[in-house]
């Protein structure tokens, strides 16, 4: 059985993999969000991700692409790096089939996740965009942050 533990007294689910089937996972993200939120749907799903990394605090950058495949989001790497910005790549079976199969998707959750973890752990403000990049199958999100500008 697996444990359930959070930061802030909700529950999560740590370790023992299962395996959900795709399409039950697609027709919440791809049917059933979109109809509850209709246009705002991508930005509500970026404020949604911030708020799971506010949940789900990382001591480390690095423990990312762990969370990633346990959420079943894909395969996160990091493909640039620089002072202020950090570039990953983002894939999966499942988000090539998104990409080839969808006329638009998003993955703001990812992004805005993303985001909050590089804000809470460099303590300054943090935006991250997406781009699909169909050709490749894969998503690239860019994560940017100034120095200058604290939380």
């Amino acid at each position: 059985m697996s444990e359930l533990t959070s930061v802030e007294g909700r529950s999560r689910v740590d370790e023992e993999p299962l395996t959900v089937p795709a399409y039950g996972y697609e027709l919440i993200r791809e049917i059933l969000i979109p109809d509850l939120l209709g246009r705002d749907t991508p930005e509500l799903l970026y404020w949604a991700g911030k708020r799971i990394a506010r949940m789900f605090p990382l001591e480390h950058i690095e423990e990312a692409r762990n969370f990633f495949e346990k959420a079943g989001w894909g395969t996160l790497e990091v493909s640039k790096q620089s002072k202020y910005e950090m570039e990953y790549t983002l894939t999966s079976p499942l988000i090539e089939k998104r990409l080839r199969e969808k006329g638009k998707c998003t993955f703001q959750l990812e992004t805005g996740y993303l985001a909050q973890q590089h804000e809470q752990l460099k303590k300054v403000i943090a935006e991250a965009f997406e781009d699909p990049k169909r050709r490749d199958k894969k998503i690239t999100i860019t994560v940017r942050w100034d120095s200058k500008d604290p939380v």
